[in-house]
């Protein structure tokens, strides 16, 4: 594989691949965001139209505020924000390593740089696709499994 064909292929590819996912993920988290704090905000305005003639305004409110519970739920379960801004993290330590490597400085100076680039670029992947496979076990242990034993006297 050629220079050119390992940043163009590999390295481009995953600055591309990284860069889509930490906006759309950015994007998601703020509009979840801006629709919780517009809920939240609205339930006092509701509320002070709750009169004995207008029952179906109670109604209304629980909506709201379950629909605020959703919310918070989904941004917990999927955690885009954390999401968002590790897929920035990478994309830009990545186009930072691509930098580095085409103008020939440090740690790429020398006559291996390529091998140097490589290393890194795939250690920085390697790091993420790790976090990844910890974070899918983490979340398919059952609870059960954090039981402590305690020791009889």
């Amino acid at each position: 594989m050629t220079t050119n064909d390992y940043l163009t292929d590999r390295v481009d590819n995953q600055i591309d691949w990284y860069d889509k996912k930490s906006s759309w993920n950015q994007r998601l988290y703020k509009r979840l965001q801006i629709l919780q704090i517009v809920a939240a905000a609205s339930i006092p305005i509701f509320a002070g139209f709750i009169t004995p003639e207008t029952t179906d305004m109670k109604h209304v409110v629980a909506s709201i505020g379950a629909l605020i519970a959703i919310i918070s739920g989904i941004l917990s379960l999927y955690k885009f924000q954390e999401n968002w801004i590790q897929y920035r993290t990478v994309s830009e330590s990545l186009k930072h390593q691509k930098y580095l490597f085409l103008t020939k400085s440090y740690p790429y100076h020398t006559e291996n740089a390529y091998h140097v680039l490589v290393e890194t670029v795939e250690n920085l992947i390697a790091q993420e696709n790790s976090k990844w496979s910890q974070y899918i076990h983490q979340k398919e242990k059952p609870e059960g499994n954090n039981k402590t034993v305690q020791k009889q006297n």
